[in-house]
């Protein structure tokens, strides 16, 4: 276009400044361009050529909304099959998406160049199946230097599907010599469960990405390693699906301290620490979701990344005890997706923080009838939560009403083990028959004559004989048990076990049944008998139990019953032993039960220390002592009989007494346990 501008000039000003446009454009300065074509435009306001390059300028220049404003302006002019491609790009780059594809879908004629921003904007529009037949059709018909960069976004479009969608990508023979398309084939094998081959490939990425940017003499290692920053992302999102939380978080935190210019990465990073930290280390996720909030992450993220923030951060805000702030987003989710299960999980587990149970099961209820696609896991929740308060009776029939999930080997020993908590063995042994029936009709619908039963058929019936047995409903096991040697009557298990049942109920039958064991020879165990006395638990007891022959029976004859005796150690002498002195045959005995133990020395002043009433005095003790006077009553003294007391007695007030027992000073007390200690001697 810019080519075009000397043709299109006039003689004087107009073509010097055609001129100036062309040669600014070709050294790359559009801002000096669009000077001159704005002197263009006043000389002619409606040029069309000028007006499209001064769009360009301004697109070259990042100023894409006064580029679409002009466009707008001249709508009368500018055409849109004159300037579809324009004006869809800046739309594009502008983050209206939905306006650029009808830009594009409206242009009369689809050049290279739209079908090249087709692809993109329905990438960004997450069509990855249109996006997809895009890019072949491009690849199949474009031939130019551009061929590496269309393989890679046909690359990331697979890795898309694989990883949001759940596809089985298919093998598009690209060959992956570049670090880009290595990247994405990581993404597509992560989407399908295959780490271990996925961390390769980011390996391979991370290599290759190395050698390509080495290579450029003006790239720095802190350039390399912000371009790595992505792969390495990815790499500690694996460690932390193979459970190595410990490694992942490491390596986010490294990508963070180089602090890259993605907000997308940044975001995504800080959301996956989040979910390590959970409602562990709050004040550091509390940090973290500022990242998330980072202006233009909503247009770097797809929507299933966005919605995982946002999940994120009402968890947080229960986490933090931020009811209404969690109860705000959980909301605004359900209205986003009111098919969607996690948002009402939320709401609940906030409730239930604040004890309201209650309303948290009728919450899910509501749910659960207004999305029945989704009632089997409010159920099992509403169950969790009537266990939690208690109600286990409620609970098993919360989960007996799901009936998707009534014969499922976990949900009938769920129900059973629950029952039986409940002491309720008739609802037990009712969930067992469910169970075995909803069996007998899958088989009878799906197959015409007799045939084996299914391995989980055979082994519910087996569990339900079992437990009939221990709770002593044997007839009904009986029934059950002759069923399984119907289907099987080589099994010797349950023929045995049939006989002592019947052996309870019925002994004739029990003796009859017998008759169908097995001989005694053929149930033989072929055992070598050799190798199993010289295994090592064998040849011990062989050795401590068997008799003495030969040399070691005379051994043991002239030796008679004598032993080798033991070593004993020295025995420690007291201090203060003196071996003139015999030692106290009662040495043994504790000091309280020895016969010449006379109690321990009374204190000076423990006369005197009073026993009574607080505020009672015991001097005079023998003008009080009750056991002196023959006529004292066998009744405690009255509250005022110590006043009769003489002033003159030697009498110590209650406050300058001290307790009975109490030692007079912390010395006296130490002296007393050494003496203690050395009683023994």
């Amino acid at each position: 276009k810019m080519a075009a501008a000397t043709a299109a000039g006039g003689a004087g000003a107009a073509a010097a400044l055609w001129s100036e446009v062309n040669r600014c454009g070709q050294n790359g300065d559009f801002a000096r361009a669009l000077k001159s074509v704005n002197k263009i435009l006043q000389i002619s306001k409606d040029d069309v050529t000028a007006l499209q390059c001064k769009v360009v300028c301004l697109i070259q220049n990042g100023n894409f909304k006064e580029a679409l404003g002009v466009i707008n302006t001249h709508t009368k002019v500018l055409t849109s099959d004159v300037i579809a491609f324009e004006k869809a790009y800046c739309e594009y780059r502008l983050n209206r998406i939905e306006n650029a594809l009808k830009t594009i879908q409206s242009a009369s004629q689809q050049t290279d160049k739209l079908k090249e921003l087709y692809g993109q904007v329905l990438y960004r529009l997450e069509r990855y199946d249109d996006c997809l037949a895009a890019y072949r059709d491009l690849i199949r018909n474009s031939q130019d230097e551009y061929e590496e960069e269309r393989k890679t976004n046909l690359s990331a479009v697979v890795a898309a599907q694989s990883t949001w969608e759940k596809v089985m990508p298919e093998d598009l023979g690209l060959r992956e010599a570049t670090y880009e398309l290595c990247y994405n084939s990581a993404c597509a094998l992560i989407g399908q469960g295959k780490l271990n081959e996925a961390m390769k490939k980011l390996r391979k990425a991370e290599e290759l990405c190395r050698q390509s940017l080495s290579e450029d003499s003006d790239v720095t290692e802190e350039d390399i390693e912000a371009e790595l920053a992505i792969i390495h992302g990815q790499m500690a999102y694996i460690m932390q699906l193979q459970g190595r939380t410990e490694d992942a978080l490491q390596l986010y935190n490294q990508i963070i301290k180089l602090k890259p210019t993605d907000v997308g990465l940044l975001a995504v990073i800080a959301n996956n620490i989040i979910t390590i930290n959970k409602d562990q280390n709050v004040f550091d996720s509390k940090k973290k979701v500022k990242l998330t909030n980072a202006e233009g992450v909503e247009h770097k993220l797809s929507k299933k990344q966005l919605q995982a923030i946002e999940f994120n951060k009402a968890l947080l805000a229960m986490y933090t005890n931020q009811a209404d702030q969690c109860r705000k987003l959980s909301a605004s989710l359900q209205s986003q997706s009111p098919e969607h299960l996690l948002p009402v999980l939320i709401q609940a587990a906030q409730l239930c923080r604040e004890k309201q149970h209650a309303k948290a099961v009728g919450l899910l209820q509501d749910f659960a009838d207004q999305h029945p696609a989704s009632a089997a896991e409010i159920k099992l929740t509403m169950a969790q939560l009537k266990i939690a308060q208690g109600s286990v009776t409620k609970a098993c029939m919360i989960l007996r009403s799901i009936e998707e999930l009534q014969h499922k080997p976990g949900m009938v020993s769920a129900l059973v083990t629950m029952y039986s908590h409940e002491e309720d063995i008739d609802s037990a042994i009712e969930v067992f028959t469910q169970a075995i029936q909803w069996y007998q009709q899958f088989q009878a619908s799906q197959t015409r004559g007799a045939k084996p039963k299914s391995p989980v058929h055979l082994s519910l019936i087996r569990e339900a004989a079992n437990f009939k047995l221990k709770h002593g409903r044997k007839k009904e096991a009986i029934s059950d048990l002759e069923e399984l040697w119907k289907q099987n009557p080589k099994d010797v298990h349950t023929l045995a076990q049939l006989i002592s049942a019947y052996s309870l109920v019925d002994p004739e039958k029990a003796k009859v049944l017998s008759k169908h064991l097995p001989s005694s020879d053929t149930m033989s165990l072929k055992v070598d008998v050799d190798a199993l006395e010289n295994s090592h638990g064998a040849t011990y007891v062989r050795k401590k139990a068997g008799k003495l022959t030969g040399d070691n029976q005379q051994k043991e004859q002239g030796q008679g019953d004598v032993k080798k005796k033991k070593k004993k150690k020295k025995g420690k002498l007291p201090k203060n032993y003196d071996p003139k002195v015999t030692p106290d045959p009662e040495r043994w005995l504790p000091m309280r039960e020895r016969s010449y133990y006379r109690g321990r020395k009374k204190g000076k002043k423990k006369d005197q220390v009073g026993k009574g009433t607080q505020g009672s005095t015991t001097a005079g003790s023998s003008e009080l002592d009750a056991s002196r006077t023959a006529s004292s009553p066998p009744t405690s003294p009255r509250p005022g009989s110590a006043a009769a007391v003489s002033a003159t007695s030697n009498v110590i007030p209650p406050r300058h007494q001290k307790p009975a027992g109490a030692p007079a000073t912390k010395k006296k007390q130490q002296q007393k346990k050494k003496k203690g200690a050395k009683g023994g001697w």
